[in-house]
């Protein structure tokens, strides 16, 4: 995978004109004066959790056993169940129908919002399948955080242009394209596979 394909495989996942409307909710029972603060803290921590599972995902596959296409098939399906929730979106959306009234602290923000579990495994995919690509992988995992963070930063602007039926279609239309990146990862695994078995 090239290094602008998984820039924008990431940034797709990470889906933050999505997670606009989810965001902003979580933030109201914030403190007006500490919203930026908090979001900025989040987003550090996500790309700090990012960044292990980049840097580790080969030792942690090889802890768990797991080989690369078992990564990239059930990678690719985790992807799917994503997209289609994009583009099928379930009443209560990902958070349901929490009312926890603290401020946030990793969950639900930093993650699974943005450092989510497809994120952190197509990093783990990457690594393992490019080992010799640390700093490409690190260049398009950290271009698909920035976007996704100025898009966060901007989210009450953005959600005033755009409102929630312009989001709502921007997401369908990502879930659309992450639907085809998630077919593509299961092809590729499903040849892996079979190239091996044989």
């Amino acid at each position: 995978m090239e290094t602008f394909a998984a820039a924008l495989t990431l940034f797709l996942i990470m889906d933050p004109l999505g997670n606009i409307p989810i965001f902003l909710s979580v933030l109201s029972r914030v403190n007006h004066s500490r919203r930026r603060k908090v979001l900025l803290r989040e987003l550090l921590i996500a790309y700090g959790l990012m960044l292990v599972f980049l840097f580790a995902g080969p030792a942690l596959l090889g802890l768990l056993g797991l080989s690369r296409e078992a990564i990239s098939i059930g990678g690719g399906l985790v992807l799917m169940i994503i997209a289609i929730r994009m583009i099928f979106p379930s009443r209560g959306g990902i958070m349901g129908d929490d009312e926890d009234t603290d401020e946030p602290l990793i969950v639900p923000l930093a993650m699974p919002l943005i450092a989510g579990p497809s994120v952190l495994a197509t990093l783990v995919l990457l690594a393992e399948t490019g080992p010799d690509r640390s700093v490409d992988w690190l260049i398009a995992m950290s271009a698909a955080w920035g976007v996704s963070a100025v898009i966060l930063l901007l989210s009450q602007q953005l959600y005033n242009v755009l409102g929630a039926r312009g989001l709502k279609a921007v997401e369908r239309l990502m879930g659309m394209i992450l639907i085809s990146v998630s077919v593509q990862m299961l092809l590729d695994g499903i040849k892996s596979y079979l190239s091996v078995a044989q």
